[in-house]
């Protein structure tokens, strides 16, 4: 697919529903008593659990558009997640001397993550 302007447009649109979806939930999760960044942590999993939803369906069937799923995919959930976040902000908790919870999340994230990614695929592969 070459990258036309509405493809670009498709991208944008999805990326800045993505960006505002994304602080909507990180301002809306309490990061509690510690300085753990949870938002940002619930954020990347519900990302490749969706990202996943949308490439299976869009591998599997007809429902979903080249230029739909380059819309959810790229655009919705590259604005959504984003795991330079997730690095900045474990550097900031090893800046502060917070090891232990820097290990947590970035743990966290990309054990979680995995999970998350073949439990989407899981569905896919179980109910479409």
């Amino acid at each position: 697919m070459q990258p036309s302007f509405s493809l670009l447009m498709l991208v944008g649109m999805g990326g800045w529903l993505g960006t505002m979806a994304r602080y909507l939930v990180v301002v809306n999760v309490g990061r509690g008593s510690i300085s753990f960044p949870v938002g940002t942590l619930v954020v990347n999993l519900i990302g490749c659990f969706i990202i996943a939803l949308v490439a299976g369906v869009a591998e599997k069937t007809t429902l979903i558009s080249p230029e739909t799923r380059l819309f959810l995919a790229t655009g919705i959930c590259g604005g959504f997640t984003t795991f330079s976040a997730l690095m900045y902000e474990a550097g900031g908790l090893l800046e502060e001397g917070e090891f232990w919870y820097a290990g947590i999340y970035v743990s966290a994230s990309f054990i979680g993550g995995l999970v998350a990614l073949y439990l989407g695929f899981f569905i896919v592969n179980k109910w479409v």
